[in-house]
């Protein structure tokens, strides 16, 4: 682990980037921890920074040489904004950049595919993290850990289809070590659980685990998005019902050995997640 100079982690207080800064604290690394509340996480450096506030950037910026990125959550198009905030880094000495994007979007796809395709244009030494569905999914404020808590369904449009459901701990420490280890990767990391299940089998698995009657509820790409137009803006609400009818089809049906390869240990088990966040009241 290289632990000289400083990281900026861009959306610090999150899901994923909350993990990645603690992570690369505790490995002796100084880390500016940036969000739009300058909220500090352990071990870590407060400073404020929103992708909408060009204002905010050069002092995020400051004595940075590697970042991890985070897109503008929301935005269906956040190239517009990231791209010139990445063009400031580049000229302000960051040497290597990390981006969080989906193994859902290929390099020139839609949302952050234009910023995967931009990358190796603007620095020498980077990655692109390809996470399948966190498993974190099921828990805190998103939809499906909302009604999962509320009647104990899980609504989605993927039919039968699998996904190889990964925890977020297991990509942080792959950001980690993207952003520190010797070499760069220099690639996209396409990031998965030990398996690829249905929402059939994770109702089944979530079931055992809390002992109570989880169902999976089967809608159409169509009921999907007009669900998620209620509170989402329309373009956005249907990119991400299409991402339910891809899984439908297959897209998401395959699993990779990214995380033991770049880890050196085994990706954890959705049923090892479910145990571990009902042990937290994680489903609460």
């Amino acid at each position: 682990m290289t632990t000289t100079g400083t990281a900026l982690v861009i959306g610090a207080t999150g899901t994923t980037g909350s993990r990645v800064a603690a992570r690369l604290a505790a490995g002796g690394l100084r880390v500016k921890a940036a969000s739009r509340r300058a909220t500090a996480v352990t071990g870590t450096e407060a400073v404020r920074f929103d992708w909408t506030d060009p204002a905010s950037h050069d002092e995020a910026l400051r004595d940075a040489g590697r970042i991890h990125l985070i897109p503008p959550i929301g935005d269906p198009d956040p190239a517009g904004l990231m791209l010139p905030f990445l063009e400031r880094a580049r000229a302000r000495g960051v040497r290597r950049a990390v981006l969080l994007s989906s193994s859902a979007i290929p390099a020139g796809g839609p949302a952050t595919g234009l910023v995967h395709q931009a990358l190796p244009g603007l620095f020498e030494e980077w990655a692109v993290l390809r996470p399948s569905w966190f498993m974190q999914n099921f828990t805190g404020e998103h939809p499906h850990a909302q009604t999962l808590r509320t009647d104990g369904t899980l609504l989605t449009a993927t039919g039968e289809g699998r996904v190889g459901f990964v925890d977020a701990d297991d990509i942080a420490a792959v950001a980690a070590h993207a952003l520190t280890g010797a070499e760069a990767p220099n690639t996209d990391l396409v990031l998965t659980g030990p398996q690829a299940l249905s929402y059939d089998d994770v109702a089944a698995i979530l079931t055992d685990v809390l002992g109570r009657t989880v169902t999976h509820l089967r809608l159409t790409y169509a009921q999907l998005r007009d669900r998620l137009a209620a509170a989402l803006p329309a373009e956005f609400a249907a990119l991400l019902a299409g991402l339910d009818r891809d899984i439908a089809d297959g897209a998401e049906d395959r699993i990779t050995d990214t995380v033991q390869r770049l880890t050196g240990r085994p990706p954890r088990s959705f049923r090892a997640f479910a145990e571990r966040e009902l042990s937290r009241s994680g489903f609460q």
